[in-house]
């Protein structure tokens, strides 16, 4: 089992945006993106299978594109999409994609 820091980030975020459907779903829910932000950059599985679980992890190591999914306290998801240049993280609803 990996020994990382599960509240220590893994990865560089870079610039942080968000789509209005995002903004609007997490207004909704009461909810704070830094929270999903948070969760993302320490690689919390969320809504993630095993397999894309790995490739997380292989992606943070080879410098490679992350995707986290998360469920919102109504059930709505959220993908958080972290560039593989770490210039930019997104925050979407899957039919923003």
């Amino acid at each position: 089992m990996n020994n990382v820091n599960k509240t220590s980030p893994r990865f560089l975020l870079g610039q942080i945006v968000a789509t209005p459907g995002a903004l609007e779903a997490l207004e909704t829910n009461e909810q704070q993106v830094m929270e999903l932000l948070q969760r993302h950059a320490v690689l919390d599985p969320g809504e993630l299978d095993e397999e894309d679980q790995h490739t997380n992890e292989v992606a943070v190591a080879h410098g490679e594109r992350i995707v986290s999914s998360y469920l919102l306290n109504d059930e709505t998801k959220i993908w958080i999409i972290t560039e593989a240049d770490r210039s930019a993280t997104t925050i979407l609803l899957p039919d923003e994609y």
